[in-house]
């Protein structure tokens, strides 16, 4: 996937957006991001009041120019006619002009300013602008308190919570919840978006996450929002004359006793991505000969399988336990230097087995070794690679042999680093699940649901990467278009009443495979 600078999906860091801000300056210094910013809240205020006349609304304003935009906005709500108060918390630090006259002009309309919530407040709408990008420690006393009071008002009365920029709270760069944290049903966030809104507890913090470039020039960047737009693209072409050998022959390696279940999921999910053949190897001692759902699926004993020429692309390690065999199977899939995603109890014999690690992190130039005609060819080993990590934080906090929280504090980074590493594509899973390439680039899957924090739906997303694999596509490419359309599918099944309370991996590989045929449709989470 390329990564042009498409504000849209664009993700930013806070260094690189006070770059931005610091170059439009000096190129405009007559033009005020802060006054444009200002414009566009009260623009997203009126719809949240649905156009109603005289609204009385709270605006947080904290001492930074966070807190510049919401006196900008309080401007201008307060001469479109609502009953603005505004809870100044702090004194006034604002480096911005526009916030400085604003808050004057505030004052001079004798608009009601306090130092605190009210107590018993009515109102019709919050505006958060205690705190922006630059927040690198929990709220405290007053500020804290104001973050609390605000939520409770959401919750008990139902009250929408606007936010500008970020939640106050709410780490930009990583999505980590710092302390007491804003709950909103907005976003407006300004110039590009940032990776926090998206991954980690950004998606229960900022609700729908609204961009307003303000006019400002972006850079390219190297990480990008996964959308229904830079995934279409990738759906494997189907010619007329072709044949089944023409979609390559996955084959999924997992099942110990106890476990066969996990192995099916994933040889199911991989059937119905559209390759040529599936082959299941079942590493349990009593295992079926078939598939009664699917008899299309080929039974192979594991140990059979493994060596099979006829496999273009493995999934290994659904259910594959980490004794007897394991290991053996697991070096074995690397050798062979096929397509490959490595999952579950593979990346926890990576973990705590050195030779197994080393034999990964070998070059991997052989990268289209056994792919599906059509593949794209490496133009480096590093810009195209042939294997896929999908671990969820506990197993990825093993390989890095770091606390499960530290690596969830900051896992952009964190699957960045494992990439690098292990020279392969990691998928970390979880809220906002992080794709993330050696060479340093990195997606963020906008699709999904809680309803997907069920038991399978990791293996059903190992199956459908393998299988996007066995038809050619590179690792990055098969990981971002599966990620985000197993997100799809999971919210395909909202919209049907099956989520996200008793959502199945089993019913999100059905809704997986009519989104793959429609195109992904106009999906848009």
């Amino acid at each position: 996937m390329t990564s042009p600078a498409n504000p849209a999906t664009a993700l930013y860091t806070t260094s690189q957006l006070r770059e931005v801000e610091g170059a439009h300056q000096q190129a405009h210094p007559k033009i005020s991001l802060m006054q444009r910013a200002g414009a566009a809240l009260a623009k997203h205020a009126a719809t949240l009041l649905k156009k109603k006349k005289a609204a009385a609304v709270l605006v947080l304003a904290g001492p930074g120019n966070n807190g510049g935009d919401a006196w900008v906005a309080a401007v201008a709500l307060n001469k479109a006619g609502h009953r603005v108060t505004v809870i100044a918390l702090g004194e006034p630090q604002f480096t911005e002009p526009s916030a400085k006259s604003a808050h004057a002009a505030f004052i001079k309309a004798k608009g009601e300013i306090r130092k605190d919530l009210p107590r018993n407040v009515d109102c019709d709408l919050v505006i958060d602008g205690l705190f922006g990008i630059g927040l690198t420690r929990p709220p405290t006393g007053a500020f804290a308190n104001a973050i609390v009071a605000t939520n409770a008002l959401r919750r008990t009365q139902g009250t929408p919570v606007l936010a500008i920029d970020v939640p106050s709270g709410l780490a930009s760069d990583t999505g980590l919840a710092l302390g007491d944290t804003i709950e909103a049903d907005r976003t407006v966030t300004f110039i590009g978006l940032k990776a926090g809104l998206f991954t980690a507890d950004g998606r229960d913090h900022a609700g729908e996450v609204f961009l307003e470039s303000l006019g400002a020039e972006l850079p390219e960047t190297a990480g990008h929002l996964l959308t229904v737009e830079t995934v279409r693209d990738l759906i494997p072409v189907r010619r007329h004359q072709s044949h089944k050998g023409s979609y390559g022959n996955v084959g999924i390696i997992g099942g110990t006793d106890g476990m066969i279940g996990a192995a099916v999921l994933a040889a199911r999910a991989a059937l119905f991505m559209g390759p040529g053949k599936v082959y299941l190897g079942i590493a349990a001692k009593d295992m079926p000969t078939f598939d009664p759902l699917n008899p299309e699926l080929m039974v192979r004993r594991a140990e059979d399988l493994i060596n099979d020429e006829a496999i273009t692309a493995i999934a290994i390690g659904m259910g594959l336990g980490t004794e007897r065999a394991a290991p053996r199977l697991v070096s074995a899939a690397l050798t062979r230097g096929l397509p490959m995603v490595l999952d579950a109890d593979a990346l926890n014999l990576i973990a705590t087995t050195p030779s197994l690690a080393a034999l990964l992190t070998q070059d991997v130039s052989k990268s289209s070794t056994g792919a599906a005609s059509g593949a794209q060819m490496p133009e480096t080993p590093r810009q195209c690679l042939r294997v896929v990590l999908t671990p969820h934080p506990g197993e990825a906090a093993r390989l890095l042999n770091v606390p499960g929280s530290e690596l969830q504090a900051d896992r952009v980074s964190a699957a960045l680093v494992l990439a690098q590493r292990f020279n392969a594509v990691v998928v970390l899973k979880g809220s906002g699940t992080v794709i993330a390439n050696a060479d340093g680039r990195y997606f963020i899957n906008s699709s999904g649901n809680p309803g997907m924090a069920s038991g399978g739906m990791g293996d059903a997303l190992s199956g459908m990467i393998a299988a996007l694999q066995a038809q050619g596509l590179n690792a990055l490419d098969a990981a971002c278009l599966a990620v985000y359309l197993h997100g799809a599918a999971a919210d395909a099944c909202i919209e049907h009443g099956m989520a996200p309370h008793g959502l199945t991996a089993s019913e999100v590989i059905f809704e997986a495979r009519s989104l793959l045929n429609a195109g992904l449709e106009g999906h848009e989470h």
